[in-house]
């Protein structure tokens, strides 16, 4: 009789045991992650709309693809070695493995040529704005946010329309890519980012320069390289202060201070700026081609000149960054790069 009553005891005591464990999970789970890991991405439902073709959305389009998003950059494939970094012929836009060592599996941009059998063509116009813009694939998945879709997110209505057009106006390529297959955690984790938009998104605030450099910035993902970060984010009050390190067959170099601190560019001005972005070159020294100016520099001079005035109302951050001197650990960013431990 006293065994079995221990035994019950015992049972009860397991129980609860589980039972508690069970509850502490579900609660550390909703306050830290979130159930979207394990439930799936937020998305929206698709629509049927189209967008009409015009020539001026088509020649829009052109330009936001090939000079300002840097659309370019991730979905051809470029020879890194050189430093205007050139499309290889029969590329341009027809997708690219990222060759990254710091990639957590492997990333594959996808072929964004209309062609029907490897890239968009069968894609409707809904599915391409909601990957642009929300980070939804056109399968429902969630996208892996090296995708910027968290800054394309403020390209207007318009905009977004234009780019489309312009992708299904290009010439068709066949050039198969394998779809992006990530490594775990980090495949449930990406599921927690993506936002749908539901509302329209209206034209930006063009009243002053520095407002519609703003916007520039913004949709050619400028702080997405230059902020240094880890997989939480970008680390608070460090915008646009440089030290993310880049390694691959560019070498290995970190983005640049481009803050109005003595660290950064404050000798900069609008001349020295355009000039950089047209040549890749500060003075006699070399832009890493990592850098995209070769895409950046098919602005127009008061595109340029905008996103200048908007660099200058940046708050100065200081952060030392040295592509010319060694690697060393810095305590701002917790990433080793040159000058870091002059921080």
């Amino acid at each position: 009789m006293n065994s079995r009553v221990a035994k019950n005891r015992w049972a009860k005591f397991l129980g609860w045991g589980v039972i508690s464990l069970v509850v502490i999970l579900a609660i550390a789970i909703t306050f830290t992650v979130g159930w979207r890991p394990f439930f799936g991405p937020r998305h929206r439902a698709l629509t049927s709309r189209q967008f009409e073709s015009t020539p001026q959305r088509r020649a829009r389009g052109e330009y936001l693809v090939q000079n300002v998003s840097g659309c370019a950059v991730c979905h051809s494939v470029r020879d890194f070695t050189k430093h205007d970094n050139p499309v290889l012929p029969g590329t341009l836009l027809a997708g690219s493995r990222i060759d990254d060592p710091g990639m957590p599996g492997t990333v594959c941009a996808p072929n964004l040529t209309p062609d029907p059998e490897t890239g968009v063509a069968r894609w409707s116009d809904d599915q391409l704005a909601r990957a642009i813009r929300e980070g939804i694939g056109h399968d429902g998945r969630a996208l892996f946010p090296m995708m910027p879709f968290t800054s394309y997110r403020s390209l207007s209505d318009e905009d977004l329309a234009s780019i489309i057009v312009y992708l299904r106006s290009i010439p068709a390529t066949q050039h198969f890519q394998p779809p992006t297959k990530l490594d775990f955690p980090v495949n449930l984790l990406i599921r927690t980012v993506p936002t749908p938009i539901t509302e329209p998104v209206s034209e930006p605030d063009r009243s002053t320069p520095a407002q519609r450099g703003a916007y520039l910035v913004k949709i050619a993902v400028c702080a997405e390289c230059h902020s240094p970060g880890d997989h939480n984010g970008t680390i608070p009050g460090m915008d646009f202060s440089g030290g993310k390190v880049f390694t691959g067959d560019w070498g290995n170099a970190a983005s640049a201070n481009i803050t109005p601190d003595p660290s950064g560019i404050p000798y900069y001005d609008e001349k020295r700026f355009i000039q950089v972005l047209r040549t890749g070159f500060v003075g006699a020294r070399k832009l890493n081609q990592i850098m995209p100016w070769s895409t950046y520099r098919g602005m127009t001079d008061a595109d340029l000149a905008d996103i200048f005035a908007y660099l200058k109302t940046l708050k100065p951050v200081r952060h030392h960054v040295d592509n010319s001197l060694p690697a060393t650990f810095c305590k701002l960013c917790r990433h080793k790069h040159g000058g870091g431990d002059q921080n």
